[in-house]
């Protein structure tokens, strides 16, 4: 069954359920940490859980590439496989908790994930976290995850997805809990909501509100997106939970309320029925009796959390549901292990080869490994993360693949964001021996992440910068001035890890090739060995774009999307473009024959050839220009693998719903006129296109 139409229930059943209970235990089941009522068969529950790639928190599992990284594959079938593995681990892992008495945090089957926040300014440490800047992407690749974690069964749910945060909310850190955004009409409707709206007509089951407040409402008790936008608009049906204690925030920091009372009060009425904090624990029973909220408003928001417990199957006999067989091998098995080295290879961006040096070959006989993050284990796994026994290092990666005859040396060569009080360093000496030199620079999650996860970070998880960190790039120029002046043939590679862009100009005419990574997960350093030895070509993409430099971001609490992503960044302030990525092979486009659609709209064919000597993918999107406008948008996307010589017809059917535009009301409508159509390897930020396609369509009124 498709995951966009709800699981029925028995609606007598929660009848019965809520007629049995007293306005304390009705109350008591709107905390996230649930306690059981065994007189109705109710068991303890907690709501709280997290998978945003990989079972987290909860001992081990199987760690995939990071959610950025996971977007830079831009392969929405791959996704839904990393999911299903997640959502298989989470289930084993939950029936044996249970089967043991255990209900802890971490140990349900509701997942606060995915977050679809557009990933508006690279500062935001949470970035890491989301599917990139781009609505539509991002809504393609979280809704194949949520088909994912969900399943396709008639009946049950295999786990519980939420989307979060809802919305406009993507920093700064610091100021989270106070916060209020004012965006304009046009901002709010086309690139805030979609996302949003994208996996609420995919059937995500929960959504989360967000700390922040918009249009003076705290998210989390707005009547305009709880109840007007999400229940009366997009007709939503799941549940919605809060950010955690974030309902305390409206009398504490918002001020929009006087007392806990009235704060839960507030978040119950207008839509919030799962509180992850403690006021509905000890405040909304007095909300209740000081008249400030109904019983039958409690029983509406426990109503939608008895239905989505009912379609976990938590009332049945694991005999009436399949998903409660699921064997506990699955966990960490070699399937998973395989597919998350897959998803890692698929993630990896290479951004710069110059002259083709890149995979190395069995020339270089030399290779000395460098660089703060060639052993971290930290750079793998990326925030909200499960704990495997088998992450690899870049270290070990290579370690394991390079074959016996060339040497392979290892110094770290500086410290990954303060000067080295050691002022000797034998590194660049080494380095101008070798062939080649891999260094591994970029970001940890302490340094970049959630408030109060990135220990490092004295920005709350924020980056006041987008450079790589100075001690970084003093050792990057040390290296290349010792190669220069040694008249050295050393080619210097850099693989770059961390969940954002980086403005990196510098290190361009540095390097001889540029490899980025994200955070990879447990196999990320195999993937990224595989790369570089050519045992994998890389098949990521930019699912955000590189700014030059700090100078072209607007202020980072500015939330109008003037200047910022692709779609209205300045030419000259990119320096690389969203969607883009290099491959180890060529490849050559066909002419575009165009025709009418069977269906509707218009058909695009033509054929893609792998000219080179080495297998390799590639991504085609589509960019629409509406009439009398220079601002695109992406409608669609296509990757393709070939291998060489090979070649492959390539089809995109447009219909008119991809070319509406909406309104500053939020109302979709196609614009008569001349509209443009871009098909390219990355956005079209400038003319700089080495395939691509353009077409026109003209819609009269």
């Amino acid at each position: 069954m498709s995951a966009g139409r709800l699981r029925p229930v028995d609606e007598s059943r929660i009848d019965a359920m809520l007629a049995g209970m007293s306005l304390s235990e009705k109350c008591s089941q709107l905390r996230y940490d649930s306690p059981a009522i065994k007189r109705l068969g109710i068991p303890a529950y907690n709501w709280w859980n997290e998978a945003l790639h990989g079972v987290a928190r909860n001992g081990r599992a199987t760690v995939f590439p990071q959610a950025i990284g996971l977007a830079a594959t831009w392969d929405a079938p791959l996704i839904e496989r990393v999911a299903s593995a997640i959502s298989d681990e989470a289930r084993a892992k939950h029936h044996e908790a249970a089967s043991q008495g255990s209900r802890q945090q971490y140990q349900g089957l509701t997942f606060w994930t995915p977050n679809i926040n557009i990933f508006r300014d690279p500062r935001w440490g949470r970035g890491q976290e989301t599917w990139g800047e781009d609505p539509f992407l991002t809504g393609e690749l979280a809704s194949a995850f949520v088909r994912g974690l969900q399943g396709d069964h008639p009946r049950y749910l295999k786990t519980a997805a939420c989307a979060k945060h809802f919305a406009v909310h993507s920093g700064p850190e610091a100021l989270r809990h106070e916060f209020n955004v004012d965006p304009s009409p046009r901002d709010l409707w086309e690139t805030y909501l979609p996302a949003f709206k994208r996996l609420c007509d995919e059937g995500v089951e929960g959504f989360m509100g967000a700390y922040n407040a918009v249009y003076g409402e705290p998210c989390c008790g707005s009547r305009f997106l709880l109840g007007e936008v999400l229940r009366e608009r997009w007709g939503f049906k799941g549940h919605v939970v809060s950010d955690c204690w974030a309902i305390r925030d409206f009398h504490l920091a918002h001020k929009v309320t006087k007392s806990p009372e009235e704060s839960a009060a507030l978040a119950l009425k207008n839509g919030c029925d799962l509180n992850c904090g403690d006021e509905y624990c000890h405040a909304l029973e007095g909300a209740a009796l000081l008249g400030l909220v109904s019983e039958e408003e409690i029983d509406r928001a426990l109503g939608r959390l008895l239905r989505t417990r009912l379609r976990l199957g938590e009332f049945d006999p694991p005999a009436d549901n399949p998903y409660a067989s699921t064997p506990l091998e699955v966990v960490c098995c070699e399937a998973h292990r395989e597919l998350a080295r897959q998803a890692a290879i698929d993630s990896i961006v290479l951004l710069q080869n110059r002259n083709g040096f890149l995979p190395i070959g069995p020339e270089c006989r030399s290779i000395l490994l460098t660089g703060p993050l060639a052993t971290s284990v930290e750079a793998m796994l990326g925030n909200y993360c499960g704990l495997s026994g088998r992450v690899t290092t870049v270290l070990e990666g290579l370690a394991g693949l390079v074959p016996e005859g060339t040497r392979l040396d290892y110094r770290k060569g500086c410290l990954l964001d303060r000067p080295r009080p050691n002022h000797s360093n034998w590194t660049a000496f080494e380095a101008v021996k070798c062939d080649a030199v891999i260094c591994c620079l970029g970001l940890t999650p302490d340094l970049e992440g959630e408030e109060g996860d990135a220990i490092e970070s004295a920005y709350r998880g924020d980056r006041k910068t987008i450079e790589l960190p100075e001690s970084q790039c003093i050792f990057i120029a040390e290296l290349a001035a010792a190669i220069r002046e040694a008249g050295s043939k050393t080619k210097l590679i850099i693989v770059l890890f961390g969940g954002s862009a980086f403005a990196i100009p510098d290190v361009i005419a540095h390097a001889d090739a540029i490899l980025h990574a994200w955070y990879p997960g447990e196999a990320g350093g195999e993937a990224v060995a595989d790369i570089l030895l050519g045992n994998a070509s890389p098949g990521g993409r930019l699912p955000v774009s590189f700014p030059r430099s700090m100078e072209c971001l607007p202020s980072f609490d500015d939330y109008a999307m003037q200047d910022r992503t692709y779609r209205f960044m300045k030419p000259d302030d990119v320096l690389f473009p969203f969607g883009f990525g290099l491959e180890y092979t060529r490849f050559a486009w066909s002419p575009l024959i165009e025709q009418p659609s069977p269906s509707g709209g218009r058909t695009y064919r033509w054929e893609i050839t792998n000219t080179g000597n080495r297998p390799g993918s590639e991504l085609v999107q589509c960019y629409h220009f509406p009439p009398e406008s220079a601002v695109p948008r992406l409608i669609a996307f296509h990757k393709t693998q070939l291998d060489p010589d090979s070649r492959r017809a390539i089809e995109f059917t447009i219909a008119d719903q991809p070319l509406e535009t909406i309104n500053d009301t939020g109302v979709e409508r196609l614009l008569p006129g001349k509209h443009r159509l871009v098909f390219s390897t990355h956005a079209p930020w400038n003319q700089q296109l080495n395939n691509h396609h353009v077409a026109s369509i003209t819609i009269f009124p």
